[in-house]
């Protein structure tokens, strides 16, 4: 009978540290030293880098070409926000022609964590109270004369 409590007790334990244990998620790109280090300036093209690394995860829209290959790992405890442990963006810079000018890589030093102030968005130019909200349309509305009265006359 003791060695049953003692089963049902390291079980019941197992499931409780499994459950507390955090979750890790990884996006977009997976990040391949050998394949990055790959990519030579003034060799490749954008066909090449294509065939390398694959589908860039965004590409510029304005100016010379630039593609990024972002990725993202990031970890969950129970009833916790996900927070993000790495980030990584490879930038692969093109010429006019479609020729690789430079690549240039940037990490968790260009993650900002922002939290939001409060559940309302602030908004310029004058607070109304609930009774302006009520009736502060009375007597504006098709009012004769008023610009944009849909009343018709006049034509």
């Amino acid at each position: 009978m003791g060695s049953i409590v003692r089963m049902a007790a390291l079980a019941s334990l197992s499931l409780v540290v499994a459950g507390c244990s955090s979750i890790t998620t990884h996006r977009g790109y997976i990040v391949d030293e050998t394949l990055i280090s790959a990519i030579q300036p003034g060799l490749d093209n954008q066909a090449s880098v294509r065939g390398t690394l694959g589908q860039p995860t965004m590409t510029s829209q304005f100016g010379d070409p630039v593609w990024y290959y972002v990725s993202s790992r990031t970890e969950q405890a129970p009833f916790r926000q996900p927070r993000i442990n790495e980030h990584t963006v490879l930038a692969v810079y093109f010429d006019a022609a479609g020729n690789v000018v430079t690549t240039e890589r940037t990490g968790m030093e260009q993650v900002a964590r922002i939290s939001p102030e409060s559940d309302t968005t602030p908004t310029l130019g004058r607070e109304r109270g609930f009774l302006e909200d009520l009736f502060g349309n009375i007597g504006s509305v098709g009012a004769p004369g008023a610009a944009g009265g849909g009343g018709g006359q006049g034509r």
